[in-house]
Parts: structure tokens; sequence; C-alpha cells
């Protein structure tokens, strides 16, 4: 495949690469960083919805698109693109190996060769799973229970070999569950709630319902990209909202702000899943971080986009 990019940065700037910036989280990603002044580029499969933005346009997977993504000229990698479905990871971990961990070994050692200082790496709190002995922190120990989340681990480590190997700053930011404007084509669990909102369908509740997860807005989480970037972030660092909700709590929230009777259903739990996710953020607190967010705002604004452009069919 022969990547397609736009006009972009001249050869002596230090531009900030976005992989995956088309993409939910990086959409919102482009947003903080171009409004920080700094010069940016995206290499997607599509197009990121604003044209000003230098843009390669191919799949990571071809050697020539990362090539033409990663230049003498990159500063910092922010590497966003990756498979993100746990169920898919399940039904084709290959797929997801390839996408995840055989990219981001490939765009490492790019950026080793080609003089990158900074690679920020969006990772997941699924590279600790079971292993979690209550709040998750930095210090909690690897056990994924999925191969999505065992794609993320490898990531990690090969992240911090580099690091510790080359002159590469790295930084794994560990995201809860991202959610807000712009997720219309997910299937994580507020994209469902909003899509059985609009259409009045009954929502399929695993187990008793009573599962606690963190959810954190992606303008948050563009906001903890943006300081990672610019205030050199290292090591691991988790964020989220610091938190957590029920799977309940959330269907009342969604409720809530729809004004929709939203029915659910029990259905068996699922093996393997994690009953409680809690999350410590006090070291993203400590680096600058704070959420700004409240839960029921971030779900009333991507209500009002689903009304006006999901439709009852998406």
């Amino acid at each position: 495949m022969t990547p397609a990019a736009a006009d972009g940065p001249g050869p002596g700037s230090s531009a900030v690469l976005v992989t995956g910036g088309a993409g939910f989280i990086g959409t919102a990603v482009l947003r903080a960083l171009g409004a920080g002044g700094h010069s940016v580029r995206v290499v997607d499969r599509s197009r990121p919805r604003d044209a000003s933005v230098t843009s390669i346009v191919g799949d990571l997977r071809d050697p020539e698109v990362r090539c033409a993504a990663v230049t003498e000229a990159t500063g910092t990698i922010v590497h966003l693109a990756a498979a993100t479905s746990v169920v898919g990871s399940i039904s084709d971990p290959a797929r997801v190996f390839d996408d995840n961990v055989a990219v981001t070994a490939a765009l490492l050692e790019l950026a080793r060769v080609r003089g990158v200082r900074r690679f920020v790496l969006a990772s997941t709190n699924a590279v600790v799973g079971s292993a979690a002995d209550g709040v998750i922190t930095e210090r909690s120990p690897l056990g994924p229970l999925t191969p999505y989340g065992g794609t993320k681990a490898a990531c990690e480590m090969l992240l911090s070999s580099y690091g510790g190997s080359y002159d590469l700053a790295p930084c794994a930011l560990r995201f809860t569950n991202v959610y807000g404007v712009g997720m219309r084509n997910k299937d994580s669990l507020v994209a469902r709630l909003m899509r059985a909102a609009l259409s009045g369908a009954t929502l399929q509740v695993y187990g008793d319902g009573g599962q606690r997860r963190d959810f954190i807005h992606v303008t948050d989480v563009a906001a903890a990209v943006r300081l990672a970037v610019e205030r050199a972030w290292t090591g691991t660092v988790v964020v989220g909202s610091g938190t957590s909700s029920s799977v309940l709590e959330l269907v009342d929230a969604v409720r809530r702000v729809s004004g929709t009777e939203l029915p659910v259903e029990h259905v068996p739990a699922r093996d393997g899943e994690m009953r409680a996710v809690d999350v410590d953020i006090t070291r993203a607190r400590g680096l600058g971080f704070e959420p700004r967010m409240p839960l029921d705002d971030g779900l009333a604004s991507l209500w009002a986009e689903a009304r006006e452009t999901w439709g009852e069919a998406s």
C-alpha cells in the first residue's frame, strides 16, 4: 500500500505524530494538542476530521506507511492506534497481536533509528486483570485476562525495554473506560447504553450489574495526553476519573440524562470478568492531571450528540 500524505511541517520542525488520530480518542487528542500550539501529524486508516492537520492515510501494518509517518522531524510519538475490542481479541487473537504488538514493536524500532525523543503509549488497566488486589495503581502486577489485555501488557514491556536501552523517554498511560462525544462506532458499555436508550431496546446486563468500572471522559484523557507530551511524563501513569460506578448506577445515570426507561435484562455473568475496577490516580494528579468532567455532564453531552446524529439504526 502506498500511503497518502498531505503537505506538512518542514524538515526542521519537531512534530508530534499521533497514530490513530482520526479515531474517537485521537480526535480529542488532536484538539488538545492543537490548543497547545503543537505541530501535529496523524497516521490513520482514515483522514482526521480537521482537514488542516497533516495526515498520512494507511495501515500501520504496512512498512511503507510507518516509514512515511515516522520521520527525522518527529519529536514525539503518541501511539493511540490499536485494536481495542475485547470480544474481538478473544475471537481473533492473532489479528489483535499484529495490530497491537507487531505494530508497536515496529514503531519503536523506527523511533530508535530516527532519533525520536519521546514515545507515549495508550495502554489500559486491562493489563492488570485478576492480578489487581483492591485498588489498581502503577505498582499493581500484570495479569491480563484477555488477549487484548495481553497485547497491551506486551506493548508496555517493549516500550520499557526501549526506554531502558536507548535514548527514548517512554510513557505508558493506562486509561480506564473512556467515553464521550464521538464514540458512535464503539462497542463499549456506554455506547451500547446510548443505542439502547435511542431505540427503546432492552439492555443485557451481565450478572447482577454490581460490577464497578471507572469511567473517564475523552476530554480528560486528551488533557492527560497533552500533559504527558508537554511535561515529558515517563513511566507508567494510571489515568482515570478516580471514582467508580456500578453498571446499574451507570444505567440509572443514562436514564436521568436521557429521560428514557431503558429496561434491562440480567443474563449470566461472563467468565473471567473483573468484579471491580477501582483506580488510584495519585501519580497522575502529582504530575498535574485533574479530571474535570462529571459523569452526568459527560453523559448528557453524549446523549445530545446521539439524539442528533446517531439515529435509531446506528
